[in-house]
């Protein structure tokens, strides 16, 4: 006979079952004044995201939390209470790179949470396009990876399209070989984005040497072809096999632990100041020596902090021109910034402030 839960255990149980009822009111409570604030906020024509009063939530919890419960956990609980009652407000549609369970949906449901409506594109360019155009309201792109360096289609778009940078994201990757059946013996062919394919570059040489790779639009798409192919394994996340009911076949094929890439949030508006921020530029150098070199002096002089600087060439028809993305800490309403920003206008060929946006919370992610 099996014996029953003790009355010690029974009693914790219903002590667990009122403390949730509790935190279920509350969270009811919460929903309630945000969509409250909501509704003035459209009264007084105000914005809805106030990155500032966030990132002073989150804080204060924490300062409180006196490391009783662990951190990592509190801030997905609350960043995802935060968003939901944010997005209470008003409904937000997220363009991303898909189909369902890429890197880039990941990162902009790390982002956004849950409650957000989620649009997949065929194509990093087809999301700046929907954001220009205003049929979608963000965009998530990668931008670069800390192995394989810049994403080009991303920074090519930047220069060709009129955006703003609304935030960013940094998303630890891990990478699943995934097929139907689960065994290695099956594989035929090994499909995914460039990306990932040169990310696991060292790992499908040492293992699958023989077996030839095709680069597709995205990891998802890798994944579907996978579900319709015997013979295909997708390199992909651990929520594409779960989504796509695809087995996995090796864990973690990534050539260097600690594989991280920065996702760049995209829209007509960037957000006011929140205390923690980066600015990007993208400048065009006048044609004269010493030009680098000037620029960065003067953000130099003023003790700006560049954590970014990446160049790439003009397309159409100007051969060995080049415009430089430049990512710095602070924000463009900062004195410091505002001044050094002023200075680099009188001084370059082209000059355009992509946006200030909230710095990226550094958390890992479960893939």
């Amino acid at each position: 006979m099996t014996k029953g839960p003790s009355p010690s255990l029974i009693k914790l149980r219903e002590q667990i079952d009122t403390i949730d009822d509790q935190i279920l009111a509350l969270l009811k409570e919460r929903l309630s004044h945000a969509k409250e604030i909501g509704r003035i906020k459209d009264k007084n024509k105000q914005a809805k995201w106030d990155p500032l009063r966030e990132r002073e939530i989150l804080e204060r919890i924490n300062r409180n939390n006196r490391a009783e419960f662990p951190e990592q956990p509190l801030y997905s609980i609350f960043h995802e209470i935060i968003t939901t009652c944010r997005l209470s407000q008003k409904a937000v549609d997220i363009a991303f790179l898909g189909p369902e369970a890429t890197y880039s949906h990941l990162a902009a449901m790390k982002h956004f949470g849950h409650q957000a409506l989620y649009r997949p594109c065929e194509t990093i360019e087809d999301i700046f396009i929907e954001v220009t155009a205003g049929r979608i309201r963000y965009g998530v792109v990668p931008v670069e990876n800390s192995i394989e360096g810049a994403v080009t289609p991303s920074l090519d778009a930047f220069m060709k399209y009129r955006v703003k940078i609304c935030g960013e994201v940094h998303l630890e990757i891990s990478h699943n070989l995934i097929n139907q059946t689960g065994e290695m013996a099956d594989i035929q062919v090994v499909a995914s984005h460039s990306q990932p394919l040169a990310q696991c570059r060292q790992w499908l040489k040492k293992n699958l040497a023989a077996i030839p790779c095709q680069t597709v639009f995205s990891t998802g798409v890798a994944a579907q072809m996978a579900t319709k192919d015997k013979t295909v394994a997708a390199i992909a996340s651990s929520l594409a096999a779960k989504i796509y009911q695809l087995q996995v076949v090796t864990k973690g094929i990534e050539d260097y632990r600690g594989n991280t890439t920065r996702f760049l949030v995209i829209g007509q508006k960037a957000p006011s100041r929140s205390g923690k921020d980066k600015t990007s530029l993208l400048i065009g150098l006048l044609d004269r020596p010493g030009a680098l070199n000037d620029t960065l002096q003067i953000l130099a002089s003023r003790d700006i902090n560049l954590t970014r600087i990446e160049s790439r060439p003009v397309k159409g028809g100007m051969p060995w021109k080049y415009l430089f993305f430049i990512d710095m800490l602070g924000h463009i309403d900062d004195p410091i910034i505002k001044d050094g920003c002023d200075q680099l206008r009188t001084g370059c060929s082209y000059f355009e402030c992509l946006g200030s946006y909230p710095a990226a919370q550094e958390s890992s992610a479960d893939l």
